[in-house]
This record gives structure tokens, sequence and C-alpha cells, in this order.
């Protein structure tokens, strides 16, 4: 039995609450049991530096955790200098995750960036932070939209994300801390709405796995995303 006695298919109970940020554009609280994470789309009225001229928009992503997200309290990064590996790599994967079902050319010469801070982490931050910007993003362009701003939606699909592991042997969806610190195997899946692959992160940290592990896997990844994108339906009725 799992730690979280959650059956082996069984997803940790999600909720997505929209308009939580007052000032934002769109903005999504999303919560996969215990982890929290706040997602927040910001509009900026011109592309970056390098994108000017070119009459297309583009959409990137931060990421962070608040100090006391954990057990034990994390030093704030800004006092680093500058983000951890950890942190761009995530970042990157939510910029990612988004732009595969965003239009560009269609937003404009403009930037949308997605702020995902983790208020409180238990396994699983960088798939509830995708899952809860997709909402955060996609109310950014109605707002943008219903302002005239956009003629159009520029959203292809939804896109979301869950995590998998090899746990005692066993295939298992939706890993919390308790489980992901021990599991043989961790992995990531980001899905679109259509069922396609945007990303697939897999490592083996104490076992190697196989082939048939990993479709084993990706078949619990997508009945779990099917899930999530059917609570994204329905928080943006």
């Amino acid at each position: 039995m799992r730690p979280s006695q959650r059956a082996a298919d069984e997803l940790r109970p999600v909720s997505l609450e929209r308009n939580v940020a007052r000032y934002a554009e769109g903005s999504c609280l999303v919560k996969f049991g215990e982890t929290h994470v706040l997602c927040t789309a910001s509009l900026e009225d011109k592309p970056p530096q390098w994108l000017r001229g070119q009459g297309r928009g583009w959409l990137t992503a931060e990421y962070a955790m608040l100090p006391r997200a954990t057990h034990t309290r994390c030093k704030r990064e800004v006092t680093a200098g500058r983000p951890s590996g950890r942190t761009q790599e995530i970042q990157r994967l939510i910029g990612r995750s988004l732009r595969a079902v965003t239009d560009l050319q269609m937003l404009g010469e403009r930037q949308i960036t997605i702020d995902c801070d983790v208020l409180q982490a238990d396994g699983g931050t960088r798939t509830a932070a995708i899952t809860g910007a997709w909402v955060a993003l996609r109310d950014c362009l109605k707002w943008m939209h219903g302002r005239s701003i956009l003629k159009e939606i520029p959203l292809r699909d939804h896109v979301a994300a869950v995590s998998c592991g090899i746990s005692n042997g066993e295939a298992v969806l939706d890993l919390d801390y308790a489980e992901d610190a021990v599991a043989e195997t961790d992995a990531n899946f980001v899905i679109t709405g259509a069922g396609s692959l945007v990303e697939v992160q897999a490592t083996a940290e104490a076992a190697v796995f196989s082939e048939a592990e990993l479709n084993t896997m990706l078949k619990l990844a997508r009945a779990g995303i099917g899930r999530l994108i059917e609570l994204q339906k329905q928080a943006i009725a």
C-alpha cells in the first residue's frame, strides 16, 4: 500500500481556484494534495528585445519556492544572486509546456510572464505549476480578448502535467514527497488535451527501469492528465 493509502492510478485531491491575485490579468491557486502553487499571468505590451519587429509575441515563466514551503527554511535565491540549476530547469519546462499550446503569432508583439510560486511543497511542484499555469494563462488571454486586445484567444489546446514513478516495484501515479523520496524511478509527463507529448522526464533513482515500465507509467500519466484536463475545463466553465 502507498504511504497515502491511494490506489496506484489515483491522483491526490486536486483543486484549481481562479482569480486569487487581485492585480494579475490571470491567476490560479492549484493544489495537488499538500502541494500548493500560486500561478499568475502578467501581460507586458511589448515582446522581449530580441523578438521586436518580428510580429509575434513570447511567453515565459518564472518559478520560485517560498522559504517555508518545506519542513526547514530555504534561503531565497535572490540572496544568492541567481536562480539554482533546478529552478532554471523547472521554469524553462513551464514555459516550453505553455508555448506548445499557444499561438505566439496571434499573440502579437506582447509578452506574457507566468509566475509560479510554491507556497507549500509535498512533491510534484513542477507538475502542479504547469497544470495551474495553463488556467492562469487562459484567463489572461480571455482578459485580453474581452478588452479587444486580441481578436480571438490564441490557445490551441489544454496542457497539464503529472508525475509517475516505480515504488516498491509498482508503477504509481502522482507521487507525494514521502513516496518520491524513496521511489526507484521518478518521471514527469507533460501532455496536451489531444494526447500529444510535450515532455517526458524519467530517471532511474535506485534501480534501472524497463521499456515496459516506462510504457506503464505513460499509460498512468495519460489517464491522470485526462482527469486533470477535465478539472481545468470545469474550472474555466
